[in-house]
């Protein structure tokens, strides 16, 4: 086969790719049964049969590789809003705001960045967009020795000693519905974990493999007071999950968790029918609101989709918390689990635990704006957004009348943000676009209608989550918008098959002005989501306080090093370090000791970091000033075993060596 019969024979077999998928789709959204409602309800699955073009493109992931170049090139404005005003979008060059922070200065926000399949969290400035850190969580990190130490590899073999992690959604702790600087939090949808990270020293101190499920894919902190960390375990099994009810799907259960955040332990369950999803919570600490998909109980996409509906989870914590307290549940493995199906005893009556409110069907994300008056449902397979009035969720006994409205805002709805001025901005994953919308139009307007669209942003391309600066808590700053990109197709040098993601930068004002696009930036793959906080609400710690760990590691003193044998085959070494310089020059240990090395960095100026390596031993410790680490391990073969240094902390960093001497076994 000549070269050009194979472009040809590539471009065939591209293109029955995307047509098999166009196809499946297309029998999919077939089978559906269309709810008996007015044609102009919002629960219409229209994208079935869309033209060929742009909203085309994103109809399926698949279909990117033949028809990506369309996408974002012929974008409709809304009411003349967006870009430059016309179709085009905005490309950054020129922007009349500025995103550039001048060498020495600092960004106003920091951005915290799931980063996806790497399981670390990635530390930006906002407007910058300036990697200013990257924090392991699931993942083994050399440059800060995490995964290496005693300490860090324990926390990762207690949480279940996966190989990996994808985290997905950041959430800072909260006091008053404002962010108080403690703690950021994350999952591991992979592996159905939690952890916690400590902002003084932007380092993971806790993880928790959460008991009874698989894959924590929704997650997010109780406003306005984090007592609570809720997490959604994503896959439908059953419970216990130990080989009984295999061939029963219509048995399995999805799990809602809350874990305590001082302690990150697993507090209580509920179960509930179909798949979890995105959750938020309510600005007075009573509900967790969560999207859900699979109501059919289905174990395939043709049956998961089926039905033309699906049910919004609405948890009454305080009231699950009583049934706790009052013994209403079985406990599993160590851990009380309520029944919050839709049949439950407890789900009867005019005060259900869990409250079911139907929405067009597979919906994505929830997202309780500032004032906690709403919370939005985009609907992914449905062109709207469906509005929950929580005010209404005691109250009313019919779960349609807490639906306050049902704006269409495009095609692919995924995730909505806020502004704090009354708009709302939601992805659209299919349109490939943002939009801009009015939440009291909304709820004034008939279900269905466009009127509360304000104007549309292109973005480059299909948009997963979106956030706004500080749109989580009940007082947004406003002013930028970050689009998390999944395709960045030809935005950037090409660097093989395997693409970067785009994380793009708009300007919203306070919601006043138009959107505008101002900078695109290439991220490694896959950041799923990302949460900003202002740089006055963090105090993060230029160097350890020794305090912080009393008790659990010896902080060794320059001059108080040295050796000890505990026993016959374990040996304790300790020593300082400082600039040029280990305390112990050299040490000597014996044919299959374990050997136990503490060392402790005792600059106290920040950014003199040391490290410890020993290679052969897959030693790789990074020490910041005032920390002291421990790490374990064996030595097997006698010889001369050099220590070096691998931060570059002086003009003798290359001199700076210790010795462990190995004496051959007797």
């Amino acid at each position: 086969m000549n070269s050009e019969t194979g472009k040809r024979a590539e471009q065939t077999d591209a293109e029955r790719v995307v047509a098999e998928h166009e196809r499946q789709l297309e029998e999919l959204l077939a089978d559906v049964e269309l709810p008996e409602t007015d044609e102009d309800d919002g629960f219409g699955l229209e994208l079935a049969g869309l033209e060929l073009g742009r909203r085309d493109f994103v109809k399926a992931g698949a279909a990117t590789g033949v028809v990506g170049s369309l996408a974002g090139c012929a974008g409709i404005m809304s009411n003349g809003g967006g870009g430059n005003g016309t179709g085009t979008p905005a490309q950054g060059s020129g922007s009349s705001h500025d995103h550039v922070v001048p060498p020495g200065e600092h960004d106003e926000y920091y951005g915290f960045w799931s980063g996806g399949h790497s399981g670390e969290i990635r530390v930006m400035g906002i407007p910058s967009m300036r990697e200013l850190m990257r924090i392991p969580v699931f993942n083994v990190e050399g440059a800060r020795g995490y995964g290496y130490d005693d300490q860090t590899t324990e926390m990762l073999a207690d949480a279940g000693d996966y190989t990996w992690g994808d985290n997905h959604h950041p959430a800072l702790s909260e006091t008053d519905g404002d962010y108080d600087g403690r703690w950021l939090f994350v999952n591991d949808k992979a592996n159905g974990r939690i952890a916690r990270v400590s902002l003084k020293y932007f380092e993971t101190d806790a993880i928790t493999d959460v008991p009874n499920v698989q894959a924590v894919h929704g997650f997010c902190v109780q406003s306005p007071d984090t007592e609570y960390l809720f997490g959604n375990g994503e896959f439908r099994t059953p419970l216990p999950n130990d080989g009984r009810d295999m061939e029963s799907p219509e048995e399995y259960v999805s799990v809602f968790s809350a874990l305590d955040p001082e302690t990150m332990e697993t507090l209580w369950q509920v179960t509930v029918d179909g798949n979890l999803d995105i959750l938020d919570t309510d600005k007075d600490g009573r509900w967790a609101i969560s999207s859900a998909y699979n109501s059919e109980a289905g174990t395939n996409v043709q049956e998961m989709t089926h039905d033309d509906r699906d049910w919004v989870k609405a948890f009454d914590v305080p009231a699950i918390q009583a049934a706790v307290d009052a013994g209403e549940y079985e406990e599993v493995n160590g851990v009380p689990v309520v029944d919050g199906t839709r049949e439950s005893p407890l789900n009867q009556g005019g005060d259900p635990l869990v409250r079911y409110i139907p929405t067009p069907k597979s919906p994505h994300c929830v997202e309780v704006e500032p004032n906690g008056k709403y919370a939005m449902v985009a609907g992914k397979l449905s062109p709207t957004v469906t509005i929950v009035d929580i005010g209404k969720l005691a109250e009313s006994g019919d779960p349609e009348e807490v639906v306050a409205g049902r704006p269409k805002v495009g095609l692919g709805p995924l995730h909505t943000t806020f502004d704090g001025n009354g708009h709302a901005y939601t992805s659209l994953f299919i349109d490939s676009q943002v939009a801009k919308w009015d939440i009291e139009k909304a709820v004034e307007a008939e279900n269905n209608s466009e009127e509360p669209i304000i104007e549309k942003q292109d973005v480059h391309y299909n948009p997963g989550h979106i956030q706004a600066v500080e749109a989580m808590t009940t007082d947004p700053d406003g002013e930028w918008l970050v689009s998390l990109n999944k395709l960045s197709k030809d935005r950037f040098l090409p660097v093989g098959p395997i693409h970067p993601d785009n994380d793009q930068l708009i300007y919203i004002g306070q919601g006043e002005e138009s959107m505008e696009l101002v900078a695109d930036h290439p991220v490694y793959p896959e950041p799923h989501d990302a949460v900003f906080a202002h740089r006055d609400k963090l105090d993060p710690a230029t160097t350890w306080d020794k305090a912080d760990y009393e008790g659990e590691k010896e902080f060794v003193a320059e001059g108080d090093g040295g050796v000890e044998r505990i026993d016959d085959s374990a040996v304790e070494v300790k020593m300082s370090s400082k600039r040029s310089e280990f305390g112990l020059p050299e040490f000597t240990v014996q044919e299959g000791d374990e050997v136990t090395l503490t060392v402790t960095n005792i600059e106290g100026v920040r950014d003199i970091i040391h490290g410890v390596a020993i290679p052969e031993h897959d030693v790789n410790l990074a020490i910041a000033p005032q920390d002291t680490r421990e790490v374990t391990f064996t030595v097997d073969d006698p010889g001369v075993y050099w220590i070096y240094c691998t931060y570059f902390c002086s003009a003798l960093h290359l001199e700076m060596r210790s010795r462990m001497l190995v004496e051959p076994a007797e």
